[in-house]
């Protein structure tokens, strides 16, 4: 074990599997000691009553860990010591359930990774909606600004129109004063004009008769009058 935590020079191991040697090492911590310890007897030379010695058994690295997880470099042979079959069988044992263990432990982060793997595309497919979505929101932003500067253009122009506007209704007003002074005046003009002439026409048509110039003449300014009254009313 210790091997293949701290290879020699040269020798590759599979530093995937590092983490999981705390199983292993607490499964070894738990059979050390547990075989029965033989003292040999030194001046007895008789050897059938130790008992027979069988040579350890060799397990190649690539019998505890499964093909998948199993990178390409030199195999590590792994010595499982022991003088007694039985011990060596137990040792076995714990040792395939520990490698049970690491490789379900394995396979549990291996589902792991491949939520997590889904989890991160659904979130960058999310990221990427939200950039379009994004996009969209500036360009519409873009527009509106674009739409307000039109607006307040707009505005200023209404504002230059109404003072325009303002500045005419004051001129037709001083006009429609003008023009009401003005009528006036003729109207004063009209009734000096009617006490002056129009008894003195109505007497030289009663004298002679017949029509006389100057009542033409009068009726041609009070046309007059009256179409210029027309056209003030209309204003």
């Amino acid at each position: 074990m210790e091997e293949l935590k701290n290879p020699p020079d040269g020798v590759t191991v599979f530093p995937k599997m590092w983490r999981h040697f705390r199983l292993m090492d607490e499964a070894i911590l738990r059979l050390e000691g547990s075989a029965h310890l033989l003292n040999g007897l030194t001046h007895n030379k008789d050897k059938s009553i130790f008992l027979p010695f069988s040579k350890p058994k060799k397990r190649t690295l690539s019998t505890l860990y499964p093909a998948t997880s199993v990178e390409e470099g030199p195999e590590i042979e792994v010595t499982l010591s022991g003088d007694d079959e039985e011990v060596s069988q137990e040792r076995r044992q714990d040792m395939n359930r520990v490698m049970q263990e690491v490789e379900d432990e394995w396979n549990v982060m291996e589902s792991e990774k491949r939520v997590i793997k889904r989890e991160k595309g659904l979130i960058e497919r999310e990221r990427l909606v939200l950039q379009r979505e994004r996009a969209v929101l500036d360009r519409e932003a873009a527009t509106l600004e674009r739409d307000r500067a039109s607006l307040e253009r707009e505005k200023v122009t209404f504002e230059r129109e109404k003072d325009g506007l303002e500045k005419e209704r004051v001129m037709v007003e001083r006009d429609r004063d003008d023009l009401r002074r003005e009528r006036q005046a003729l109207e004063r003009e009209k009734a000096r004009l009617e006490r002056l002439f129009i008894p003195k026409g109505i007497a030289e048509v009663a004298e002679h008769g017949g029509k006389d110039a100057h009542v033409v003449d009068m009726n041609r300014k009070e046309r007059f009058l009256y179409l210029f009254e027309k056209l003030v009313e209309d204003f």
